[in-house]
Parts: structure tokens; sequence; C-alpha cells
């Protein structure tokens, strides 16, 4: 039979650095998880991206059990990534920060496809621009979907 849900606990941790720490312990401690078993399976299945932000979805058993879904890494953190900065621009309409190329947002597109609702590459390239461009980020070139 399977087992019953009680709930979904979301975060993001950086990979093969998951500590009972705030925000993680606290997080899990509430719904009367392991923490320190939550730890060790986290860090050993994120060692291949040490210090990358991954957001993580904790599935929480009625018998104190859990199993989790780890996610790929968010469009801004990719972006920022790509354009080797620290943060977007705190106004994006006006001042711009960085600049991107089109087959960088592709790359990018690929990465996130898993976890976008998008059917098409091109759709997905899109979101990620739209992201861009919401962070102070120009994306140069024309899309490919206008040549």
């Amino acid at each position: 039979m399977a087992k019953e849900i009680t709930g979904y606990v979301k975060l993001q941790v950086k990979g093969g650095q998951a500590n009972p720490s705030p925000p993680i312990g606290p997080a899990l401690g509430s719904k009367g998880l392991n923490i320190m078993e939550f730890c060790k399976q986290f860090n050993a299945r994120t060692q291949d991206k040490m210090g990358t932000v991954l957001p993580v979805v904790i599935t929480v058993y009625s018998d104190k059990s859990f199993d989790f879904v780890i996610k790929t890494p968010p469009a801004p953190i990719l972006l920022l990534d790509a354009v080797k900065k620290q943060s977007g621009s705190a106004q994006p309409n006006r001042n711009k920060i960085a600049s991107v190329t089109w087959d960088q947002v592709k790359t990018i597109a690929e990465i996130k496809m898993p976890d976008l609702n998008a059917f098409t590459l091109d759709s997905a390239m899109s979101m990620v621009a739209g992201t861009a461009r919401s962070m102070g980020i120009t994306v140069t070139g024309t899309a490919p979907w206008q040549n």
C-alpha cells in the first residue's frame, strides 16, 4: 500500500553543503523529519554540483519518512554565472549590468527545460530571455525564431 503524504517542503540549498542549521533544520524539524539523514543524502547526491544553488522538493510521509527531488538551478543563478556578476540590477529598466548572447540563453534554456512549463526550446529561450531582461541583462542579437 502507498504511503500517505502529509506535506511538502520546498527549499533552496547549495549543492553538497546541506547542514542542519537554518533554514534546513527548522523547516524539516517542524515536520518531524530526521534532519541529518536528509543532509547526508542530499550532500551525497549533489557532490558534482558543489556550491550551486539547487531547489529541492521534499515529500513528507505520515510515518515521518521522506524522499526528495532535486530540480535544476534557478534561471537567475545561471544567468549571473554566465555574466560573472553577483546580483542583478537594482533598476533593470534603467541600469543594464551586462549582456548575453542568444547562444548563452539557449544553453541555459536547455539546462532548465525539464523544470519549465514549455514544450519547445524556443519558448523556453523566451522565458529565460524575459528573466534576463527583468534582471537588467540585455540579450544581444536577433532571436532564432525571428530569422
